[in-house]
């Protein structure tokens, strides 16, 4: 990978390797693409594919968007789970009374659900993906097909196969000028953005290292014990998604994106190789494919280092925060204690030592509070699509997944990965994604006694 600038497009080189070129083309052969223009008509019509709590959350930031880049309804709702998706239902019509319009027969259960939400819509409406990343590739095919506006959740993939398919889907996106947002809300942080500025105007000096902390307890479904007999197989690993890596990366990468892509981003730069290590203790019967921690180190082209340490365990110290240290001092990108972001420079390395930059300090005024990001983001994307704006994030959201899969597989695997690597690997975690249906096995199954494959670093050179 090439010394290049964070925002810089990927050389077609980088995202296709030596497997040639994956012809997302010939997907959509035939399929004339009308060019997306801003929205023009009054209302935006809306249709949530993945009725999690995630899904949920991204819908009602949705449908409070402000006048000026409203109003919008949601009309359709798919996913595979009926109790989720009336949940998340329940939870947005007592929220967003007026602007849930979405009754029975336009609510979709199985795996074609996605394609008839989206039906359901016109070209120039928004489709939400917060499915387990194994799925975007495909949904967002049928988006371009659509040509519909999309917003889709971290990670953008789990593997290096969905990222080039991702890209190669991508540059039909950009040629029918879709707009589209990465929940990556992090970059849409008001302190960190003025953090972000003040680094790259010097403030910090030189970035000589950085380190990020995500370490909590147990999380979501990232612990699983055994299937009951009578479930199956795909469902119980599509609710427990978070456990297995072909659906969502792991733990590792479904949580511990954000703080490797903010520490990217205020570099400026994406890593180029990566070695790590991690383990699994005192696991009872749970049988999913994490490691409990975590520890990576990255390498900038540059050749200063990035140290991520991630935990999923009980009864330990929990932090969750990312520091840069500069020439020129230190500096606190998020946390203490979350996403929230007390963005401040610091005039020597320790938080101990004097502030000469802090967010929201206004001369002994008032302070500024921080807006909400998971708001923030939308508010940009509806503006871009009702006044015809360049927005496109999927390039960076890709290479984010990509740096964040690389870290994981290190530690997986025992060996140094470098960002070529990942990207270009011929493994896939999910072959034939795009075919599943209710009634098909899982692509990962358990052994007779109901366990699946683990990461054994230095035995096993490959990830399940």
């Amino acid at each position: 990978m090439k010394n290049q600038p964070i925002d810089s497009p990927l050389s077609r080189r980088q995202f296709l390797g030596n497997f040639g070129k994956i012809a997302s083309a010939s997907a959509l052969a035939g399929i004339v693409l009308p060019v997306v223009h801003g929205q023009s008509k009054d209302e935006t019509k809306l249709a949530l594919v993945g009725c999690g709590g995630r899904g949920t959350g991204a819908a009602s930031n949705a449908l409070s968007v402000s006048q000026a880049n409203g109003p919008v309804k949601l009309v359709a709702m798919a996913d595979v789970n009926r109790v989720k998706l009336d949940r998340s239902y329940n939870g947005l019509i007592n929220k967003h009374k007026e602007q849930v319009q979405v009754p029975e027969d336009q609510k979709f259960i199985g795996f074609d659900g996605y394609a008839k939400a989206m039906d359901l819509l016109d070209p120039g409406d928004v489709v939400i993906f917060t499915t387990p990343c194994a799925f975007r590739w495909v949904h967002f095919q049928y988006a371009i097909k659509r040509g519909l506006h999309v917003f889709m959740e971290k990670p953008v993939t789990p593997d290096g196969y969905s990222s080039r398919k991702m890209l190669e889907l991508n540059e039909d996106a950009k040629k029918i000028n879709l707009k589209v947002g990465i929940g990556l809300m992090c970059r849409h942080s008001q302190a960190r953005r003025e953090l972000k500025d003040r680094i790259q105007n010097g403030e910090l000096g030189e970035i000589l290292n950085m380190r990020a902390y995500r370490m909590q307890g147990a999380i979501a479904s990232c612990f699983s014990g055994k299937k009951p007999a009578d479930e199956n197989e795909l469902d119980y690993q599509i609710k427990n998604f978070h456990s297995f890596l072909w659906l969502s990366g792991g733990s590792f990468s479904d949580f511990f994106i954000h703080n490797i892509d903010e520490c990217c981003w205020m570099k400026g730069m994406w890593p180029v190789k990566c070695q790590a290590q991690g383990g699994r203790h005192y696991r009872g019967d749970k049988v999913d494919q994490n490691f409990d921690n975590y520890t990576v180190e990255y390498t900038f082209p540059d050749e200063t280092k990035f140290y991520f340490h991630g935990r999923n365990m009980a009864g330990c110290r929990q932090e969750f925060a990312s520091h840069a240290h500069g020439t020129k001092g230190y500096a606190l990108i998020s946390g203490p204690g979350g996403h929230r972001s007390q963005a401040r420079i610091h005039k020597k390395q320790s938080p101990d030592s004097d502030i000469a930059w802090m967010f929201g300090q206004n001369d002994g005024g008032r302070p500024t509070r921080e807006t909400n990001p998971y708001q923030d983001e939308w508010e940009r994307l509806m503006d871009a699509i009702r006044n015809d704006k360049p927005y496109n994030e999927v390039e960076r959201g890709v290479q984010a997944s990509v740096v964040t899969s690389m870290g994981r597989m290190a530690a997986h695997v025992g060996t140094e990965v470098s960002y070529d690597q990942m990207l270009n690997s011929d493994h896939i975690f999910g072959p034939g994604v795009e075919n599943l249906t209710i009634g098909s096995d899982s692509p990962l199954l358990a052994n007779a006694d109901g366990i699946y494959p683990i990461p054994q670093p230095g035995i096993k050179k490959t990830e399940y």
